[in-house]
């Protein structure tokens, strides 16, 4: 009940998804293929429906959707044969997978959060997503080799390579050669708008106030978005449905606190996403694992009112993301620095506090990091001196070099 049709799903993730799909099942009609192949693979950071997706899509194409939780897994398993799962919870998964496959036609495998899985296990669904359509499974005990060729049978697999956790994040060569990969949390190229816009649409059923506005026609709330920005043009009389001036100011009050708060979203989205891409080497400041997500903004649009004034709002938005940096233990005050310097809001107390936490951590980076051997910390100490001393000498190499274009007879005044 709380999904929401949104122009980022219409106009771009579902077109992407249904070639994919028609790929792996064939399409109807004279556009049937006849060398089904490939896999879909959705990665994005927590919160952004990849599962959500899934299941609707499921729902219109009429397959049963076989979810495999990913976690329960875990790392140990390797093998399509229950009998050597390590725990009665991975031996129910792995027992889903071949379930799945037993059942051959209008079937969606769909394998969740396979950052936590063996890559070893993944690599056995190569041939299943190859023109070969093929796979080895257990079933009540007795091996078989699954020939899915001509069967509509679709396999999606999604993760999250931006946790902690996704520094195990693989995913065997040929089995992502065959993959089509789309990050459901980045923006693709020339949609920022219609990225933008879905985080205020997936919002729409956590509001009160916003929640009719979900069953009403699209163009309202294109329409309400231009009044409530202040955009010249924008009339309330074209409005299709037919709002009481009161109810039409509750939603106009409602929506420009959530455009005021989807800025600092979006900026967290982008920082999060930015950061989770370097590499410890290359960073100049502690990781930022604050989160921007679609569930960020639901959980921030449940609790705007129409009477808040700004200073509320900005209340709501900081509780709300000094509970999440709660969960970061030692890297909540640096993640709080960092998203108050995002929203330009910091102070020059928490400036300075804030420099003096990144000048700690490129100290502590080029020493090696604070869990290394000491005989590692004390080799990188020697080095980080002898960088000292280099740049010492070049600066006094400077001082002594005579100014660019005098002459050697000048008198150097």
């Amino acid at each position: 009940s709380a999904f929401v049709r949104n122009r980022l799903l219409d106009e771009v993730y579902l077109p992407l998804i249904g070639g994919n799909l028609a790929k792996q099942m064939g399409a109807a009609g004279d556009e049937k293929r006849t060398d089904n192949s490939g896999l879909l693979l959705l990665i994005s950071p927590p919160g952004y429906g990849k599962t959500t997706l899934m299941e609707y899509v499921a729902d219109r194409l009429g397959l049963a959707l076989v979810k495999v939780n990913g976690p329960a897994l875990g790392h140990s398993v390797t093998s399509l044969d229950p009998a050597q799962a390590p725990d009665a919870t991975a031996r129910q998964e792995v027992e889903k997978i071949n379930f799945a496959l037993e059942a051959g036609s209008n079937t969606l495998l769909y394998l969740d959060d396979i950052q936590h899985t063996s890559p070893e296990l993944l690599q056995k669904f190569i041939s299943l997503c190859d023109a070969q359509r093929r796979v080895e499974g257990v079933w009540n005990g007795r091996t078989r080799t699954y020939d899915l060729r001509g069967k509509r049978f679709a396999v999606c697999m999604a993760g999250n390579p931006y946790t902690e956790s996704g520094g195990v994040f693989r995913i065997p060569d040929m089995l992502a050669n065959r993959a089509d990969v789309w990050n459901l949390g980045d923006v693709l190229s020339g949609k920022d708008d219609v990225f933008a816009l879905s985080f205020v649409e997936n919002a729409l059923t956590s509001n009160p106030v916003l929640a009719p506005l979900a069953a009403r026609e699209r163009s309202d709330l294109d329409l309400l978005i231009r009044l409530a920005q202040g955009e010249p043009g924008a009339r309330a009389d074209r409005l299709s449905h037919p709002y009481a001036p009161a109810e039409l100011e509750r939603v106009l009050a409602v929506l420009r606190h959530l455009l005021t708060a989807r800025r600092t979203v979006l900026a967290v989205n982008t920082a999060y996403i930015a950061s989770a891409a370097r590499t410890d080497v290359s960073r100049t400041e502690p990781p930022f694992q604050l989160q921007g997500s679609y569930r960020n903004m639901n959980k921030i649009a449940e609790r705007i009112a129409p009477v808040m004034n700004d200073a509320e709002l900005t209340a709501v938005i900081d509780d709300h993301y000094a509970g999440e940096a709660q969960t970061l233990t030692t890297g909540a005050e640096a993640n709080l620095l960092k998203l108050a310097e995002l929203r330009g809001t910091l102070t020059d107390e928490q400036a300075a506090r804030w420099e003096a936490i990144k000048t700690s951590y490129v100290r502590t980076q080029a020493l090696g990091g604070s869990d290394e051997d000491p005989r590692v910390r004390a080799l990188a100490a020697l080095g980080l001196v002898a960088d000292r001393i280099a740049a010492v000498e070049t600066a006094l190499l400077r001082m002594t070099e005579p100014p660019a274009g005098r002459h050697r007879g000048d008198s150097g005044r």
